[in-house]
């Protein structure tokens, strides 16, 4: 059976590391993608996760990775190997799934992207486990447990390590940090839908740096 590599690892934890916030970023509007990623780090962020959820995606990844070359820019809500082999095309550095299939995590133990999967429950963690797999999404987190969820999978698998995201807020984001297997969380708070819809960048700039200060963060 193939098993993830070092390599491919290695590189995962180094995003996980370079923010404890990941923002999961939707583009409605194309002409927003760069200097909503902009503000994003220049609040503080060196981690940028560009969702699939709407058309704007591909094209959002390709433009960001050119206009910020010195951050982490991936992909998220990658559902299948087509969409996974697009977004590695146009540039993406990580890729994120929002669950698993035996396809996508198969893809990934070779892809030039590595890959973050994303789990809910202990079976598809043993799926992930089972090919080398120790980084994982926990997604959508609130409803699948949350705090109490992970804490009880820290037992049997104490080296894993998870970014969960899916309704953690700005004043739930520290309680995740503070467990010993969260390296990261993700969430949609960071951009704020009046600030972006109003085009207010350095609104949400000050979001990035007054979150990062709550998890007393040196940006």
């Amino acid at each position: 059976m193939n098993q993830l590599s070092d390599f491919h690892r290695d590189r995962v934890r180094a995003v996980l590391a370079a923010s404890p916030l990941i923002p999961v970023i939707t583009i409605n509007d194309p002409d927003d993608a760069v200097p909503l990623c902009q503000a994003l780090v220049k609040g503080g962020l060196r981690v940028l996760e560009i969702t699939l959820r709407t058309r704007h995606g591909v094209r959002a990844i390709e433009r960001v990775r050119q206009a910020l070359p010195d951050v982490w820019v991936g992909a998220g809500t990658v559902t299948g190997v087509a969409q996974y082999r697009e977004v590695e095309a146009a540039g993406a550095q990580f890729v994120i799934t929002p669950g698993v299939t035996e396809a996508l995590l198969e893809f990934g133990l070779t892809s030039e992207a590595p890959l973050l999967p994303g789990i809910s429950t202990i079976s598809e963690l043993m799926l992930g486990y089972s090919l080398g797999y120790r980084e994982f999404k926990f997604f959508p987190a609130e409803v699948s447990g949350g705090i109490p969820a992970l804490k009880a999978f820290a037992s049997p698998f104490p080296d894993v390590s998870f970014c969960p995201t899916g309704g953690i807020r700005r004043t739930t984001a520290r309680d995740f940090l503070a467990l010993a297997n969260v390296s990261a969380v993700g969430g949609t708070w960071l951009m704020p839908e009046a600030a972006v819809a109003a085009k207010d960048w350095d609104a949400i700039s000050r979001v990035v740096q007054d979150s990062l200060a709550d998890l007393q963060v040196e940006n």
